[in-house]
Formats: structure tokens, C-alpha cells, sequence
């Protein structure tokens, strides 16, 4: 299983929770992957933890002021992306062009979708990894593989059918290895998560737990 954790814009430690990541993750056939700010990626990359981007922009060098360039995020450690967020939605046309961008550096790629059609979309894109994420349901505790696992067995579906070689993640709610448990059965190959790592008070004891039916 691969597990992304999006630590946004959360007043954590970065570094503790990269730490963290790359311990349990040594415990475990699971690959921990962190996304922190693009300010932090060097510092979390140099704990050895798998470290992603939160976005890279569809540009190269050039006069773009505010954007995330994808060969700064790979000369800063990391070894893939986040892209399309619900926080950060993006047209499929700019969607398609990072895609070209993380692939020029070699980023893999992970793209969130809220529902199984959007997913299709996405995995027609040629991604490594899709993600569905009904927005309703991110940072509630409560899983989509619980409220609605339809979703999760669809968006697995409508992949599979567009492309059988682009991996799908379950999001939204995720925060205990009954979710990751309840993810795996539903079809999903990873999870990504973010509130239940980044706010918990012991990062470390909430990734042991997440992992433990992993062990």
C-alpha cells in the first residue's frame, strides 16, 4: 500500500512528521510518502522520508512569478506530486500540462478527483495514481470507504477502464488502519490523508496505527 500524507498548510513540525514517516515505514511493506510546503521539501527529503510536492505548475523556466516549477521541487528532493487537489483544483488542461511537467523531471503523479467520472477524466490523462476524494468528506474523520464505498468500488472501475495501469488511492477521512483496512478491501491501492497525521498530537503514534494492519 502507498500512503501520501498531505501535511497543507497545518502548523506542524514537517521534519517530526518526516521522521516519523520514514521510522514506521521501514516497520512495514508501505511506502509513507510527505508533502509538505515547497518551502519545507528539502528539509523533509533530507530525513530519507518518500517526499512529494503539493502541485507543480504547467510552465518551464521562465517569467512565472508565483508558480511551482517542477525542476525546482526535484532538485529540492522531491520524487513526485500531488496534483488537482480539491483545494487546488485545476482544468484538465492545466492538469494535463503538469502532468508534462512532473514527467520532464520524472515526478510521479498522483491526481485527486471528487468522484468516480472525474476519476476516469483524470486516469485519461495518464497518471500514475488518482485519488478520489469527495470534498464533503476531507478533514471529518469519517472515511469514504464507510459513507459511501461505492465511490471507492466505482472510481477503482472507472479506472480500470480507461487505463488498467494507473493506480487508485482513496481519500477523505482517512486516519486509522481500519480505514486503510477498509480501502485496501475496496479495491484501492493507497491512501492519502492529511488532518489525521498533520493535527494529531503524537504524528508518529497516528502513523503506527494507520500501517499496524500492514505489519
Amino acid at each position: 500500500m502507498f500512503v501520501l500524507v498531505n501535511l497543507k498548510a497545518y502548523p506542524c513540525d514537517p521534519v517530526a512528521v518526516a521522521e516519523a514517516a520514514a521510522d514506521v515505514a521501514e516497520q512495514t511493506d508501505a511506502t509513507i510518502a510527505v508533502a509538505p510546503q515547497s518551502a519545507d521539501l528539502a528539509r523533509v527529503a533530507e530525513t530519507g522520508a518518500t517526499t512529494y510536492a503539493q502541485h507543480v505548475s504547467p510552465v518551464e523556466h521562465g517569467s512565472h512569478t508565483g508558480s511551482v516549477l517542477a525542476e525546482s521541487v526535484e532538485a529540492n528532493g522531491a520524487v513526485g506530486t500531488l496534483l488537482n487537489h480539491s483545494e487546488h483544483r485545476r482544468k484538465l488542461a492545466d492538469i494535463d500540462g503538469s502532468l508534462d511537467a512532473a514527467d520532464r523531471v520524472g515526478l510521479d503523479t498522483v491526481v485527486c478527483a471528487n468522484n468516480p467520472e472525474q476519476i476516469a477524466a483524470a486516469a485519461a490523462l495518464g497518471p500514475d495514481a488518482v485519488a478520489v476524494e469527495p470534498p464533503e468528506l476531507i478533514g471529518t474523520g469519517t472515511p469514504v470507504s464507510q459513507a459511501d464505498p461505492g465511490i471507492v468500488e466505482d472510481a477503482v472501475a472507472a479506472a480500470e477502464a480507461v487505463d488498467p495501469s494507473v493506480d487508485v488511492y482513496c481519500g477523505a477521512g482517512i486516519s486509522t488502519g481500519d480505514d486503510l483496512e477498509a480501502a485496501r478491501e475496496l479495491g484501492a491501492s493507497g491512501v492519502l490523508l492529511a488532518s489525521g497525521v498533520a493535527k494529531a498530537d503524537d504524528p508518529r503514534a497516528a502513523l503506527e496505527d494507520l500501517v499496524e494492519p500492514l505489519v
